[in-house]
């Protein structure tokens, strides 16, 4: 697990601390207390390639201007052994820290050395993370938001595994409740439908207008025939409930595999009811005084709970007015409980009984209202939801096909569903495309998705490891392989594209651990998108074949190096690195 940005800045401000320590002693600079030394990277790397603030920073505390303080300390840098050849102060008092030969041949030899471990780290440690995505209603296709919340989910718990979380991958099958009622009834219609004739049977005010409905009803008719229709109303919608959920769910699975997502757990709601857990959990909720009886339905004080947080947040009893905060119910006047109760009891079971420490959850943003009052039910019932759960809400997905909106499929006239989307567009482009910043509404262009031009992002990111491939078996032919990094002549990589490659190689353990902590792996296509740019460069300007052997072996392991972390960026995203093009 080496960072080796982590460890120049570390050891740019240990270098300054023994620097301000040395003054102290040679009393030039007065003694204060003062923790450690703020190091940085300058926005522009001509100032250097780290710079401190200390003089600024401890200016009021020694009674001394910052410039003074940074000759100071300038005259007292230890720099000899260190990754650092020079040092000088710039502006008002900062010091800034030019890199030397030996982090840049450190950085090649972390690539080296850690292999598909490179740019992992251990923050998360110790931690038991659930992502929950997806999560789609089985009464229907799979639709852009669940393509896109897919890949978000997917690939943030790809991030959150790098950084040392056990994390497990779990979707949320709603297979019980009003939407299974409604997916029978309409199942129910028709199938009558086929039987009795269209205009004999009415269709439900609110049900499920798609095709597929149509579909699932013909397909059971064919297979089970027309008995069904003499059956009594409670098991005829029982039983086409179940052979609906039957086609969909398996449907869904495969359409989620084609898509590279594979789940640790399939969670079914069903067995939260079957089980009594909701009753439980309501129970539960009213123990702790937080239910009361009205209309013979049984209510939760969502509006006591929220306020309470509020004021613990530091809201004004006026603004919490504003927010004409609401109750929910829990268990209606018919003995049945909400989909809000049990989702309350879902949650509760991530927490109570299989134990996570974190919970992420990838929502659309049509759920931002459910977000407060779910994790105020957890605060309620002790599990500390507003600090254990997380919700992402990701923004709407327009689609395009050359700059043009689409809303239908070309092929079937329908909706553009996650499997119509799969046969249009390769499954790499697709992830990666959908891996984008969650709270932005993205466009995804069908035209650009396909291109084989650097107009297209992955296509640009992929010809550079292609590329390099490429190189390195055209090198090995001529009996050149790439050198071990402590075999490199570093005096070859002093060049300005070879240095900001090196740099940028050395960025991707920083760039994991801040997509997993701002859950926003898109992080990760930005890096690969500038690496790939650092590369492209790097090669137009530096010539490989016909070099001397020292020269073309340093630029050999720039590119091999550069090629594993493309690699490994790419299955971050779940996208195939491909070595031909």
């Amino acid at each position: 697990m080496i960072h080796m940005i982590q460890r120049a800045k570390d050891q740019a401000a240990e270098l300054a601390m023994s620097a301000y320590r040395k003054a102290v002693s040679d009393g030039v600079l007065p003694e204060a207390e003062i923790a450690k030394a703020p190091v940085e990277i300058p926005k522009d790397t001509k100032n250097g390639d780290f710079t401190t603030t200390f003089a600024l920073a401890a200016s009021k505390a020694l009674h001394q201007p910052p410039r003074t303080i940074a000759q100071a300390l300038l005259e007292r840098l230890a720099l000899e052994g260190s990754y650092f050849d020079s040092a000088e102060i710039a502006g008002p008092g900062f010091l800034n820290f030019r890199l030397g030969k030996a982090w840049f041949r450190d950085v090649l030899s972390a690539v080296e050395s850690e292999g598909g471990e490179y740019g992992t780290c251990d923050d998360l440690k110790g931690q038991k993370i659930m992502v929950e995505f997806v999560s789609a209603n089985p009464t229907g296709p799979m639709h852009m938001g669940n393509a896109r919340g897919g890949v978000l989910g997917d690939t943030l718990a790809s991030v959150l595994s790098a950084c040392g979380a056990d994390v497990s991958r779990e979707f949320y099958v709603n297979d019980a409740g009003h939407q299974i009622d409604k997916f029978a009834q309409s199942i129910e219609a028709r199938y009558l439908q086929l039987i009795q004739g269209e205009d004999a049977v009415p269709f439900p005010e609110d049900g499920y207008q798609g095709e597929d409905i149509r579909d699932l009803a013909a397909a059971y008719r064919a297979q089970h025939g027309d008995a069904l229709a003499q059956a009594d109303v409670e098991q005829r919608r029982d039983t086409l409930a179940r052979f609906g959920l039957d086609m969909n769910l398996p449907k869904m699975k495969t359409d989620l595999q084609r898509y590279k997502i594979n789940y640790d757990e399939w969670f079914y709601e069903s067995t939260l009811h079957e089980s009594g857990y909701v009753a439980e959990t309501v129970d539960k909720l009213t123990e702790a005084g937080f239910t009361y009886e009205k209309d013979g339905a049984l209510w939760l004080k969502t509006a006591e709970i929220l306020a309470a947080n509020l004021r613990k947040a530091g809201k004004k009893e006026a603004e919490i007015e504003k927010l004409d905060l609401k109750d929910d119910v829990l268990r209606r006047a018919n003995g049945f409980y909400t989909y809000f109760a049990a989702d309350i009891a879902y949650h509760r079971n991530k927490f109570a009984v299989r134990g996570f420490d974190k919970v992420i959850n990838i929502w659309g943003a049509d759920h931002h209202g459910h977000v407060a009052r779910l994790k105020g039910a957890l605060d309620a019932l002790g599990l500390n939801g507003s600090e254990k759960l997380d919700i992402v809400l990701m923004q709407l997905v327009k689609l395009l096909r050359d700059g043009e909106a689409v809303r239908m499929s070309k092929r079937t006239g329908k909706a553009i569903s996650l499997s119509d989307l799969l046969d249009e567009v390769p499954v790499d482009a697709a992830r990666w495309f959908f891996n984008s910043k969650p709270d932005t509404q993205m466009e995804f262009d069908l035209g650009l998705a396909v291109r084989e031009d650097s107009e297209n992002p992955l296509y640009y990111v992929e010809y550079a490891h292609a590329r390099i491939c490429s190189l390195l078996r055209a090198m090995e032919g001529e009996g050149l392989r790439v050198p071990a990094a402590v075999e490199i002549d570093m005096t070859q990589v002093n060049g300005e594209t070879e240095q900001a490659l090196v740099k940028q190689l050395a960025q991707f353990c920083e760039i994991i651990r801040i997509a997993a902590r701002d859950y926003d792996p898109s992080f990760i296509n930005r890096y690969l998108q500038e690496l790939a740019g650092c590369f492209h460069r790097f090669y137009t300007a530096c010539r490989i074949k016909g070099e001397p052997a020292d020269v073309a072996g340093a630029r050999l392991k720039l590119a091999d190096c550069t090629r594993a972390v493309l690699q490994m960026g790419l299955r971050l995203i779940g996208v195939d690195a491909p070595e031909k093009m």
